[in-house]
């Protein structure tokens, strides 16, 4: 009786251990700039919880990160700041539908230097004359600037900012040149403003048509599928949302 109990048993731990096994390994991560600081704290956080695990984290601009994995970067998850780049992804192949979620919002916001001397507290005042320098991301390739382009537009302002535009590579360059003092206003997401309170201001959160929304899925023919398919389940949970939440990301 003993034996066979002691046989149940080691037959359960090898269960356990092979199930482990299948998820333990690393997952590459690539996300959005913006995703940065709470990313960090989410993979430790992800790594603490199921031992044996590691994620590596690679942060761009969510269309330059696109074309890595077009050209074949090894990459078991994409994290974008937008859903037109990830339905790019979608769109040729690179990612599961399936496995995609929305998983975090955020606002567009404009900040000013902490101890800037200009009246600058709606968009009209962009186009003051005392007004040179305003750091866009790149349309093209970067979420925050198509948001920042569109909402311009909308306010026929975007022809009189454009030449003041000094073009960046992704948000977190933009926060940096304002809160360098380099220029006198710049459009970023009210998470990013927050990291650094105490050199920049944010002087209007600008409504959107479209919520800036975050989708996360698993790459098609990833290596590490069942490691990636957990993270992105993770980050759902009620653990990873407090950490979200902590950096100032809102529920989808």
């Amino acid at each position: 009786m003993r034996l066979k109990t002691l046989a149940t048993f080691l037959s359960a731990a090898l269960l356990a251990t092979a199930a482990s096994s299948a998820f333990a390994g690393e997952v590459v991560v690539s996300a959005a700039a913006s995703l940065t600081n709470a990313f960090k704290d989410a993979a430790q956080s992800y790594e603490a919880q199921y031992p044996g695990s590691k994620v590596s984290l690679n942060f761009a601009a969510s269309g330059v990160l696109l074309q890595q994995i077009v050209k074949g970067a090894p990459v078991d998850v994409f994290a974008s700041a937008d859903q037109e780049t990830m339905d790019a992804a979608q769109k040729q192949g690179l990612v599961l539908a399936a496995d995609r979620h929305d998983f975090v919002g955020n606002s567009l916001v404009l900040i000013v230097p902490h101890d800037s001397k200009l009246d600058i507290k709606r968009l009209d005042d962009l186009a003051q004359k005392s007004v040179t320098r305003v750091a866009i991301a790149n349309p093209a390739s970067v979420p925050v600037g198509r948001y920042s382009e569109g909402a311009l537009k909308k306010v026929n302002l975007w022809d009189s900012v454009q030449p003041k535009a000094i073009s960046t590579l992704n948000v977190r360059q933009s926060l940096d040149y304002v809160a360098r003092g380099e220029v006198d206003a710049g459009f970023v997401y009210g998470t990013d403003a927050a990291i650094v309170k105490d050199k920049v201001k944010v002087v209007l959160e600008i409504p959107l048509d479209t919520p800036v929304t975050y989708p996360i899925a698993t790459i098609k023919g990833s290596a590490n599928a069942a490691e990636a398919k957990r993270f992105v389940s993770y980050l759902q949970t009620a653990q990873a949302q407090a950490i979200l939440a902590k950096y100032g990301f809102k529920k989808p």
